[in-house]
């Protein structure tokens, strides 16, 4: 019987991969790999599969989800089949349910972990990891309008003093690839519909780009002030803190983030 490895390729570019992954890697009969769910913007195809010293088959969305994964279940019920994956290794829905696909049809499985920009962006802001509340994907806008619900999460986490940690859409297959700043408009336009107070331009948000890379950019101020921050290239994440802060995560917003001085006066 053979087995489906799910390994974490980390944040960045191709040396994200731990020494544990490479060998599973450098093991296995095939390796397979997806880069829709997360931009790896260092990512180079040619050297990874020098690193592996294999060639690497690069599965699409419609592999994973139209097709559920069958090529890659196909081969792994009887050899060793290695799935690469960018982040950590069951973050996103759709590698669950490969997994769940596998184990059903008897393929053992199992979990190489990577650095996943879950624990990056709580840690890059300084915000302590306890104190954040669900987690919450800001999609662009569609013809039929707004997707609410990143809004209302915002606004019910920071209602329980909580912090949101927003991933922020990305569509490979369309070169599509959404900015602190489209995400920060999006959100205002909901705010002025709802008018909950959750994403004013005096709030508090924390922007990320390119977390894992050596010009990563962390940047925390008021949203009027981020939506004319350049950023750089993608990928964006946005942290909005919950309205008190400890008095340790007000220092760190401050010394590691830029946060302006004031922020010191949420710390409880």
């Amino acid at each position: 019987m053979g087995e489906l490895v799910f390994v974490g390729m980390g944040l960045y570019d191709e040396k994200g991969v731990s020494f544990c992954g490479l060998e599973e890697a450098k093991t296995s009969d095939f390796v397979f790999a997806e880069f829709y769910t997360s931009l790896m913007t260092g990512l180079s195809l040619e050297r990874l599969e020098r690193m592996l010293g294999k060639e690497v088959l690069v599965v699409s969305r419609k592999t994973l989800e139209d097709d559920n994964g069958e090529p890659i279940l196909q081969k792994a019920e009887k050899l060793k089949v290695v799935f690469l994956v960018p982040g950590d290794p069951l973050i996103a829905t759709t590698h669950v349910d490969l997994r769940i696909r596998a184990e059903k049809r008897g393929i053992k499985t199992r979990i190489v972990h990577g650095a996943s920009i879950v624990s990056a962006a709580m840690g890059l802001s300084g915000l302590q990891n306890y104190r954040f509340g669900r987690s919450v994907t800001v999609p662009f806008s569609e013809p039929g309008g707004v997707y609410e619900t990143p809004y209302n999460v915002v606004a019910e986490n920071k209602s329980r003093d909580l912090h949101t940690l927003c991933f922020l859409d990305i569509r490979v297959e369309e070169e599509r690839f959404m900015t602190a700043q489209e995400a920060l408009r999006i959100l205002l336009l909901l705010e002025e519909k709802n008018k909950m107070h959750a994403v004013t331009l005096d709030s508090l948000a924390v922007g990320i780009a390119r977390a894992g890379a050596e010009n990563a950019v962390v940047k925390a101020d008021s949203v009027k002030s981020l939506l004319n921050y350049n950023f750089g290239s993608p990928p964006h994440t946005l942290v909005f803190p919950a309205e008190r802060l400890h008095f340790v995560e007000a220092d760190a917003l401050v010394k590691l983030a830029g946060a302006p001085e004031r922020v010191k006066k949420m710390a409880r």
